[in-house]
Parts: C-alpha cells; sequence; structure tokens
C-alpha cells in the first residue's frame, strides 16, 4: 500500500526574499540568515538589490563574502571598492587575491594588490606571502622587488612569514645573491623558521646552485630549533642527484629512515631519483621494492634512471610491467621509454613507442618529440623523423602559449635529425629559420656536429667559423670545440686543429678538458702528428680510458706498434682494465706494425688472462694481421674457425690481403663470400677487379665492371688533397684542372726522371687498364697523390713536413715512388690513406712494407 505524502510547494527566490524583507525586523535576522540561506549568484543579486532599494543596515563585508561563495569575485570587488580603507576589511583583499594565486591568475593577482594600494588600503602580513608567490611564479624579480621596498617601509621585514615569502620570491626569480643576504639577514634578527630553512635550499636548487644548496641543508642540520621534514629531504635530494653526491645523499636517506620520513611517498621518490642520477641503480631498486607506497613518480624514476645508464632492457621490462599492472602512464614514463631505445639506435622502435602513447591518449610534450627525434637521427630513419617533423608543426611549433624556449629545442632537435640523416639543406633550411639572435650554442653545435660525422667536415669548419664572427658570435661550448675537432680529424686538417687547440687554452675549459683534451688526442694522431698527441696526452691532468685507446691508435696507424703497446702496459700499471675495444685497438696496433706474433699472443690471451670473449671486430684484426704478412692460409683456417659466422669485414679483409699477394682462388672465393652476403660496397668489386688486373685477365676485370654497371654500384674515384700555403688544394687520378698543373706536371717528370736513376722501374701492375707498357706508366705517373706530392714541393716551405690525404689505399707504384722521392727533396712525405700513415723519410717509410 502506498503512502500519499502532501507535496511542498517550493516558493521562488524572488517571492522568499520579498516575503522575508516584509517580515523581518532587524538587520541581525538578515545577517544570520539570508547570506547563509544564499548559494547562488541570481540569489545574492537579488539581496544587494534589496539592500540598496530598501536601505538596510549591516555590516557590508557580508555581501562580499555572499558574492564570493557564489564564485563571483567581480561583484565582491565592486561592493569592496566602495569600502572606507580599515585593518579589519583587508582580509577581504587577501580573500581575492588568495583566491587568484589558487586559480593560477598570477597577472590578477598583482593588479588587485595594485588597486588596493591606490584606493588607500594597506597591505599586511597575510597579502605579502601571496603576492610575493604571484611575483616568483612569473619570475618577475622588478615586481618582487618593489614589493619588497613596501615590505622594507611598511616595517613587515621582522615578520617570519613575509621573510619566506621574499627568500622563495627571489630564489624563483634567480637572483640568488639577495636570496642569500635577506636568509642571512632573518637569520640576525632571529626571526628563521623550517620554513625559512626549506625556502633557502630550494632556493639555490632552483638556482642550478647544487653545491650551496647542500651546504645550507648542513647547516639547517647543525641549527638545533629546527628538524628538517619532507620537504627539507625533498629539496636537498635533487641536489645530491644533479652533482653526483651520492655519499651525502645515502647520509639523507639515513636520516630519513632514522626519522620515519621515509614512509612518505614523496621522500622515497627523491630516494629513488637521486640513486638513479648518481647511477646506483642496485640502491635504487632496494629502496624502490621498500617502499610500502607507489605512484608513477616512483616508476618513471627507475625506468628513467635504467635509461640514463645505458640499461635499457631493464627500463623495458619496468615499462612492461607498469603496463601489466594497469598504472597509468605518465608523459615522463613514456619519455624515458623513448630516449631509451633512441639510445640505442632504434628510431623504429621509438616511433612505435610514441604511437602507443598517442593511442593511449597521452599527450608528449618538448622532451618527448626531443627525445623521438634523437631515436630517428641515431638510426638513420630520416622518413620516420619527416613525421615527427609534421607532427611537431601541427602541435607543438609555432603556438602562441607556447614558451619560445621549447621551440628552440625543437628544431635544434630537428636540425640534428636531418644533419644525421645525410639532409645537409634540410638542416641548414632548418638552421635559416632561427633569427641569428635567438640561435644557441646548441644550434650551432648539432649543424657542426651533423656535418662533421656524415662526410661534410668541409662544410663543419665553414659553419664553426661563421659562429665564431662578430656578427654571429656565440661562445661554443665543449661539445662545439669537440665537433669541430672531429671535422679536422676527418679532413686530416692539422692547421685548423692547432687554431682550435689554441682557441681552448687561451678561453679555459678547464671543466670541460678530459672530453675536449681526447678530442685533441685524436685530432693530432689523424692529422699526421702523433708526437703532438702525446704532449697533449702527457699533460692531461686526468685520463679514462678513452685517452688511453685514442693514443694507442694513433700510435698503430702510424706504425709506431711498440709504443702502442707500451702505452697498452701503462694502462694496466695505472689500473685501468682493458675491455674488447682496448683489444681491437692493440690488434691493429700489431696489424700495422708487423708484429704478427704478438698480436696472435694477445688475440690468445683475452680469453684466458682478461676475460675478454673475441667478438667479429677482433676476427677482423687477426685475419688482417695474417693477410698482411702474408699468412693467407692461417687466415683462412682462423675464419673456418671462428665461432660465429664471418662478417662482411671479415672478407674484405681476406680480399684486401689476396690482392696484395696477388692469390686470385682465394681472392674469388672471399669475393663469393661477398656476394653471398649482398656487400653493395664498391671496395669488394674493385679489390676482386684489382686482382684480376694484376694477373692480366681482362676478360674478368671487363666481366666484374660490367656487374658494377648492372647492379648500380659505381666506383668512387681516386682522391688526394695536399695543405699548401694557400690553403688545401685536391686532385684526381689525371687533373689538369689546376691553375698550377704545368708546373706540376713538370716537376713531375723530373722526379720521376731523378729517381729512376737511383733505381725506381714503374710498377706496371698497378696500373690496371689494358694497354700497352709505356702507356701504363703515363698513367702511372698522373696519380692523384703524385699530383699533391708534386704541389706540395712547389708551395710547402723548405724542411716543411708536405701533408697528404687520400681517400682510398695508398697505391703500391706512389708508395715505391715516394720512398725514392724522399731521398731528394728536403721534405718529409706524410701520407695518410684509407687504413693508416705513411712517413717517408731519407728513403724509408714508416709502415716498413706493413700496409
Amino acid at each position: 500500500m502506498l503512502i500519499s505524502l502532501p507535496r511542498l510547494n517550493r516558493k521562488p527566490p524572488l517571492l522568499f526574499l520579498t516575503t522575508f524583507f516584509s517580515t523581518a525586523s532587524s538587520s541581525t535576522l538578515v545577517t544570520s540568515t539570508i547570506f547563509h540561506q544564499c548559494k547562488s549568484l541570481a540569489s545574492a543579486k537579488l539581496i544587494h538589490q534589496q539592500f540598496l532599494v530598501q536601505g538596510f543596515p549591516g555590516d557590508p563585508t557580508h555581501m562580499i563574502s555572499m558574492y564570493l561563495t557564489s564564485n563571483s569575485p567581480a561583484n565582491a570587488l565592486s561592493v569592496l571598492r566602495r569600502l572606507h580603507p580599515s585593518p579589519d576589511t583587508v582580509f577581504w583583499w587577501n580573500q581575492l587575491i588568495r583566491r587568484s594565486v589558487h586559480l593560477g591568475f598570477l597577472e590578477d593577482v598583482l593588479q588587485l594588490y595594485r588597486q588596493m594600494q591606490r584606493l588607500g588600503w594597506k597591505p599586511d602580513h597575510y597579502t605579502f606571502p601571496f603576492v610575493l608567490k604571484a611575483c616568483g611564479e612569473i619570475t618577475s624579480f622588478r615586481c618582487g622587488a618593489s614589493v619588497h621596498a613596501v615590505v622594507f617601509v611598511s616595517g613587515f621585514e621582522w615578520n617570519v612569514f613575509v621573510g619566506n615569502g621574499l627568500v622563495s620570491m627571489y630564489g624563483r626569480c634567480g637572483a640568488l645573491k639577495n636570496a642569500g643576504q635577506l636568509f642571512d639577514e632573518m637569520r640576525e634578527r632571529g626571526i628563521v623558521d623550517l620554513i625559512s630553512w626549506n625556502s633557502i635550499v630550494a632556493a639555490y636548487m632552483q638556482g642550478g646552485d647544487s653545491i650551496r644548496a647542500m651546504k645550507m641543508f648542513e647547516r639547517m642540520s647543525e641549527d638545533l630549533e629546527v628538524r628538517p621534514d619532507a620537504v627539507s629531504l625533498v629539496n636537498v635530494l635533487p641536489a645530491c642527484a644533479s652533482v653526483g653526491a651520492w655519499s651525502r645523499g645515502k647520509q639523507v636517506h639515513g636520516y630519513a629512515v632514522r626519522s620515519g620520513l621515509f614512509e612518505d611517498v614523496f621522500v622515497g621518490n627523491a630516494v629513488v631519483d637521486m640513486y638513479a642520477k648518481c647511477g646506483m641503480m642496485e640502491e635504487a631498486n632496494k629502496v624502490f621494492d621498500r617502499m610500502k607506497v607507489k605512484d608513477v613518480v616512483s616508476w618513471n624514476a627507475m625506468v628513467t634512471g635504467y635509461s640514463q645508464i645505458g640499461r635499457f632492457d631493464d627500463a623495458l621490462g619496468l615499462f612492461e610491467k607498469i603496463q601489466e599492472e594497469k598504472i597509468e602512464l605518465n608523459v615522463v614514463t613514456w619519455s624515458a621509454v623513448i630516449a631509451g631505445y633512441a639510445q640505442r639506435g632504434l628510431g623504429c622502435e621509438a616511433l612505435n613507442v610514441f604511437r602507443q602513447m598517442r593511442l593511449c591518449g597521452s599527450e608528449p610534450n618538448v622532451v618527448t618529440l626531443v627525445s623521438l627525434l634523437s631515436g630517428c637521427a641515431s638510426a638513420g630513419a630520416l622518413l620516420h623523423g619527416k613525421e615527427t617533423h609534421c607532427y611537431a608543426i601541427k602541435w607543438i611549433l609555432n603556438l602562441d602559449e607556447n614558451d619560445p624556449g621549447d621551440d628552440l629545442m625543437v628544431i635544434n632537435a630537428l636540425i640534428d635529425m636531418y644533419s644525421k640523416c645525410k639532409s645537409p639543406k634540410t638542416a641548414q633550411a632548418m638552421f635559416n629559420l632561427i633569427p641569428p639572435k635567438d640561435r644557441s650554442v646548441v644550434t650551432w653545435t648539432v649543424l657542426i656536429g651533423g656535418n662533421a660525422q656524415h662526410g661534410e667536415a668541409n662544410e663543419a669548419l665553414k659553419i664553426f667559423s661563421q659562429m665564431l664572427q662578430p656578427d654571429n658570435f656565440v661562445m661554443p661550448n665543449a661539445f662545439t670545440i669537440s665537433c669541430a675537432l672531429m671535422a679536422c680529424a676527418h679532413l686530416g686538417a692539422l692547421r685548423f686543429g692547432r687554431q682550435i687547440h689554441a682557441y681552448v687554452l687561451r678561453n679555459h675549459f678547464q671543466s670541460a678538458m678530459l672530453f675536449v683534451a681526447n678530442c685533441l688526442i685524436d685530432m693530432y694522431s689523424k692529422s699526421g702528428d702523433v708526437d703532438a698527441a702525446r704532449v697533449v696526452f702527457d699533460n692531461m691532468h686526468q685520463r679514462n680510458g678513452v685517452s688511453w685507446t685514442s693514443l694507442m691508435t694513433g700510435y698503430g696507424m702510424h706504425g709506431r706498434g711498440e709504443e702502442a703497446l707500451q702505452i697498452f702496459d701503462d694502462m694496466q700499471k695505472a689500473g685501468l682494465v682493458p675491455d674488447g675495444v682496448t683489444f681491437v685497438v692493440v690488434l691493429y696496433a700489431c696489424s700495422h706494425s708487423g708484429m704478427v706474433d704478438q698480436g696472435i699472443n694477445y688475440f690468445n690471451s683475452m680469453k684466458k688472462d682478461f676475460r675478454v670473449v673475441p667478438g667479429p671486430e677482433h676476427y677482423v684484426c687477426m685475419v688482417d694481421l695474417l693477410g698482411r704478412a702474408g699468412r693467407l692460409d692461417e687466415a683462412m683456417e682462423l675464419i673456418k674457425g671462428m665461432p660465429m659466422k664471418p662478417t662482411q669485414a671479415v672478407w674484405v679483409a681476406l680480399l684486401s690481403a689476396c690482392r696484395v699477394y696477388a692469390n686470385v682462388e682465394l681472392g674469388e672465393y672471399a669475393a663469393k663470400k661477398l656476394s653471398e652476403l649482398q656487400s653493395g660496397n664498391d671496395g669488394s668489386y674493385t679489390l676482386l677487379s684489382n686482382i684480376y688486373a694484376s694477373a692480366r685477365r681482362w676478360k674478368d676485370v671487363a666481366r666484374i665492371r660490367h656487374l658494377m654497371k648492372n647492379a648500380g654500384i659505381k666506383k668512387r674515384p681516386g682522391c688526394s688533397w695536399v695543405q699548401g700555403r694557400k690553403g688545401t688544394a685536391k686532385f684526381l687520378a689525371g687533373d689538369r684542372s689546376h691553375p698550377m698543373s704545368q708546373q706540376i706536371y713538370d716537376l713531375l717528370r723530373d722526379l720521376i726522371q731523378r729517381i729512376k736513376a737511383l733505381g725506381y722501374v714503374p710498377d706496371n701492375r698497378f696500373a690496371l687498364q689494358d694497354v700497352d707498357d709505356e702507356e701504363k706508366g703515363d698513367l702511372l705517373s698522373e696519380h692523384s697523390e703524385k699530383l699533391a706530392l708534386a704541389y706540395g714541393i712547389l708551395t710547402t716551405a723548405p724542411g716543411a713536413p708536405i701533408r697528404i690525404t687520400k681517400n682510398l689505399r695508398a697505391c703500391g707504384d706512389c708508395h715505391s715512388a715516394f720512398t725514392y722521392i724522399s731521398t731528394i727533396i728536403k721534405h718529409e712525405i706524410i701520407v695518410r690513406d684509407s687504413s693508416r700513415f705513411h712517413h717517408f723519410k731519407d728513403g724509408f717509410c714508416s709502415c716498413r712494407g706493413y700496409w
């Protein structure tokens, strides 16, 4: 049975208020009932209207409260502006200012503050902290300093809350000196509290002065009147992480455990993050496992930490676990995983994760796109890079609300991607889009580095020179210097490299001297002056594994194997443990110095004495070592015994040896293996063609050239560069384009005649065309390195070395001719070919026949 209840007739607001005002007898009843029952803006306006019409007495601040409750600050402000200034009603200004701060309307905060002053109201100790917070959030030092002046005049500098607000404001504005000075004054007055200490530590941390942040935390710990809380620890732990001060971080961790603060998830996350950023992932993992409460930040710290130290498998494993446990991923997690793939050169995988991210509805940020573009660059994935560029144009770049710095980060990453994907014109176009005044050191560095790493070394040095011009000047950093030195090393541009070295010394790059010094060693070694590389090495205050291996490589490519092995011994005495890379360098040095037995001994001792398992690269070195010594059968036996499938490089090394020792049968076998591996390298075809030419099998030569033509493979022409008084000159075989061609060919004919009298006989095996012997001799005399030498003799000061670089392996006939020529000219001839250096002097070559 249903019970019928009587319907209640609700009066509309207007009728209710009219009835109420007609029966109300006192203002007390109005204030106690109407204001509390008013819940809508429409009702608030009706009440306000009745006040104005009927002239009810009462406290007008109730009207302000009513409007604020109805979420109508404009009406509240309209009432407040009509009130007479008094200390009691400043509270309502503070309410309006506080509301704007909490909602993020920071410009409104400053407008309200200025308005209250213009109307004669005096801010109090509650007003200033809110206003100072707004100044700090918008990083307006000028506004903050003007508020500080009012604080000083008003006498509120003795108030601890206002003082804390000032310290925090100066810290957010980057004015660390002002923040520190103000904090010291507060300590002298004896008005500091825990928040004051937290504010100054946070100020130094936000300002990038991690060392001082840690020192202030230590001083705080010594103050018996305060006890660090969770905020204190969350402030100082990132400072420890940023400078790798894991021992101090561990002490803070210990304090967190003893004080019970570790149970706070924010503290736990900060501890995990500190260990992760210090590379101590085992410690980070222990802390992570002990955390009773975890959030997405906890997982992010672990994923990012593993990515940063190169443990990408662990990072990706955690990522999969996060997905399995259905933890909501944020942009930090996605970005860390994308960065992990990018740093491994897995651009396609990084792009797949990015697509998953978009499908999950997570919005990428600038860091995500920069990481993704880095992955495309490392993988050479131009198409994927272009896709990312399109996304950036649509959603990131040139948006009104964007920070210009974010746009620049993305454009820099695009320049890097296009440079490394061998699209230098597009990279240059992106660079040109940035106004000269807005180009940062990173902008210049990525363009220089991209060109230096991908075959445009001349362009890289040209851009580096432009960067230092007065109209464009941007101070290069250590990475810029390293990229420029890399370009010099690629070109063998010793003169330019020396100028950069002088610039480094003048501008004191001490903080990055290890990094730069390693590049200097590499540059001098590859530019033909390994003794200068040794001087740089000897003057280094600190060395790492790269320093030792760079010098060893330098000695190896110059045929100074004994010195390379001495460096290897010294490296072990210094406490460094040889790894796989070190042994590649050792075997390379032995190979280029004819130290066959020593090389075999080192190869055999790798696993037994150093626990380094030989990889494909070590077998390549061994095949090269045995091949150069003519021990081709042993090289073949070594290949047959390899525990892994021989790589292209192994067969190329064997094929090169067959070329030197004219072993046609084995050369054909090596070429067949290369064909099975679908090698598109023009060098393998050329080597086999040369083997046939040396054996006068011209039909086979024609067959190989026909195969190359059908496969679309073009033989690289031999090209030589030589440094003269007026820069670097370039020559091709038979080149007559140089203005000094007549003088070059006249000198060359004279030199050939003179060395023939000393016993030189042209080696027609290196004239790889089916012509008569006389014509072969003419062809040999026009090789690019001989033309470069003649030009060098004509333009180089007496007694100065002549430095020649060739893009291919040095010709055997030219090697013989240079050995004779070095006896009749007063120059050392330094030739850098695709494999090593040759120093010709007084009828001898540093290679001693092992080349």
